[in-house]
């Protein structure tokens, strides 16, 4: 249920936001905003700083929305945290009696606040529970349960597809072998018994068996394919829509996503007239995804990798 933002007992916030001039620029003026990751507050914070009006934040993790809430208690009634995820948006607005929006932010994927805590389990430097849940309070999937469970086909088939894993076999092979797995590091263990740190290794061998357990069980390609659509829709006319994305696979839904609601007609090539109907419903203003300069990498060197792509929605019948 929506509540307005009020102030617990915390008093840090470790998380930094990620391109915050260029989100201002874009999504600003505004009456209406969505912050659908909220996180610790960051952007919310500062976009309520620079003039929006009225801010909804929603996130599924519960420790990150309690920290939020202290951070934006001073903006009062402006600001109204709820525990859900962005693809329920569109209801939570609904909620609040807004029947569209001047402007949303996704800033997608994981926050360094949770990997940095090792009882969340996303970490694999840290030894913690196989969790890495961001909704600890309604998701009954954690890591535990893939690991120890799952065949060992659709294991691999997880870390091949959200992974992007090359051994993702011979992996899936020792996590079966070596079961059961209680903590992050038995499953470090498993995955090293296969694939050796080398010290010329750039990344980790548990790195992309960590993102795409996480992934599998946040469901998070499946809840941003589900939620741009709904975004698009929710804009008001001018309204702007700006997301974040930190790897190939958020990024390439993000651009497939902007790219069919930018496109008029999506017949085949070869087809004489147009019979979809199809119209486009907003229009690209990065053309190239904007990304952090020198100056923030080397404060938040997090933000090296991030992406921004917006758009903004076009009045019903425009060109």
């Amino acid at each position: 249920m929506t509540e307005n933002c009020e102030l617990p007992t915390v008093n840090a916030y470790p998380h930094i936001p990620i391109l915050v001039q260029p989100i201002l620029d874009y999504l600003l003026p505004a009456e209406r905003v969505i912050d659908g990751t909220l996180g610790a507050g960051g952007h919310s914070a500062a976009l309520l700083e620079a003039g929006a009006k009225e801010l909804l934040g929603l996130d599924l993790d519960p420790m990150a929305l309690e920290i939020a809430r202290e951070r934006l208690a001073p903006f009062g009634d402006r600001a109204h945290c709820v525990h859900a995820s962005y693809a329920a948006m569109t209801d939570e607005a609904a909620r609040l009696g807004w029947d569209g929006v001047d402007g949303i932010l996704l800033d997608l994927g994981i926050s360094s606040m949770q990997i940095d805590r090792p009882e969340r389990g996303f970490a694999f430097m840290q030894d913690g529970p196989l969790d890495m849940r961001f909704d600890t309070l309604e998701n009954p999937l954690t890591a535990a349960v893939i690991v120890n469970k799952y065949d060992e086909r659709v294991i691999a088939d997880i870390l091949y597809n959200f992974g992007e894993e090359s051994q993702s076999r011979r992996i899936a092979r020792a996590i079966v072998a070596r079961r059961p797995h209680h903590t992050t590091f038995d499953l470090v263990a498993a995955i090293e018994s296969v694939m050796p740190r080398r010290r010329t290794d750039k990344i980790h061998p548990a790195t992309r068996t960590f993102q795409a357990l996480r992934m599998a069980v946040n469901d998070e390609l499946g809840v941003i394919e589900r939620a741009l659509p709904a975004a698009i829709d929710l804009l008001r006319p001018g309204g702007k829509l700006a997301v974040i994305s930190f790897h190939s696979l958020e990024d390439r839904l993000v651009k497939q996503a902007f790219k069919l609601a930018s496109t008029d007609c999506i017949c085949p090539p070869k087809m004489p007239v147009c019979i979809c109907g199809h119209h486009a419903s907003v229009r690209p203003l990065t053309h190239k995804p904007l990304i952090a300069d020198e100056a923030e990498i080397a404060l938040n060197p997090r933000s090296r990798s991030a992406k921004l792509r917006v758009v903004e929605r076009l009045a019903v019948g425009a060109d």
